[in-house]
């Protein structure tokens, strides 16, 4: 672009003669940087001690052993070529140090073997027990059948989401997934009992929080025994409550396996589900006033 050009304004005498200026620009602007290229801001820090550790874990874990044994070797070794006597003598300062270093060796071997003991639990993925199921309440819209099938797949594809049981308004309208097998038929997924999960202490208590809960490892939780639908493996749930009338169960197949963004995700797809099935119910609602309105009217 070739240089710009700017207008002066008009002088308030008339009679002045005014003229444009032209302003010349660079037609140009060259950054700077350095020939080097190199970065001159703050670098990570590498931990080598902590990466270490992490690569030799069994040997750090035994270390404390080794430790000790050599200890305790050397003590024995000293205590035999220094002539002194083998019972230990309280008056004797060598005596003294010897039980001393002894005790600590004996320590050293205790953490070793409790550091060999504890371990941290590997977290893994199960695979669920149980039979595939597919239930859809018949009376719903093509609508909401939609949004119900698309956040089934939304959820089993982002997360570790296996199973998914909605009950809305005192009806399963929605089981998908891998559910439990019946005792009588181990080809059939167990048909969800929603008069007892709705007296349960899982559903009444989420609904009167109206907040989301998260049972980050279910073999821990009594609750566990309300949701015998789910598979019996099952790691992790997940209760989202869909406004007041109903709520979304929603296991995985590992413990703490939903992450944070999977929670809050799962909170707005909860809200959205809750609006379409209120209007769902508002508009069943009103036909059936309707309905019984145009009924008296024929009547009369």
């Amino acid at each position: 672009m070739d240089a710009g050009t700017l207008l002066c304004p008009i002088p308030l005498n008339p009679n002045r003669p005014y003229s444009l200026r032209r302003f010349s620009f660079p037609r140009f602007i060259r950054a700077s940087s350095t020939s080097q290229g190199d970065y001159k801001g703050p670098k990570p820090k590498r931990e080598w001690v902590a990466d270490w550790v992490s690569r030799n874990d069994d040997a750090v874990r035994s270390l404390p052993i080794y430790v000790g044994g050599a200890s305790l070797l050397a003590v024995l070794v000293n205590r035999s070529v220094s002539g002194i006597a083998p019972v230990a003598d309280a008056s004797s300062a060598q005596s003294r140090a010897d039980l001393l270093t002894l005790g600590l060796a004996v320590t050293n071997i205790l953490v070793g073997l409790v550091w060999l003991s504890i371990r941290p639990k590997s977290i893994s993925v199960v695979n669920p027990q149980g039979v595939k199921c597919q239930r859809i309440y018949s009376h719903l819209p093509d609508f909401v059948v939609s949004e119900l099938l698309w956040l089934w797949e939304s959820m089993s594809a982002v997360s570790c989401c296996r199973s998914l049981v909605i009950v809305y308004d005192s009806i399963c309208i929605l089981q998908i997934g891998i559910a439990a097998a019946s005792s009588f038929d181990e080809v059939e997924p167990v048909v969800v009992d929603v008069n007892k999960l709705i007296q349960g202490s899982l559903y009444r208590g989420v609904l009167k929080s109206g907040s989301q809960s998260y049972l980050a490892n279910l073999s821990l939780y009594p609750g566990k025994s309300e949701l015998p639908f789910l598979p019996s493996n099952t790691q992790a749930v997940i209760l989202q409550p869909l406004g007041d009338k109903g709520i979304a169960i929603i296991g995985g197949d590992t413990i703490r396996g939903f992450t944070t963004s999977d929670q809050a995700w799962i909170t707005l797809i909860g809200e959205k589900l809750d609006a379409t099935l209120t209007k769902y119910v508002n508009n069943i609602t009103l036909a059936g006033h309707i309905e019984v309105e145009n009924n008296q009217t024929l009547k009369s």
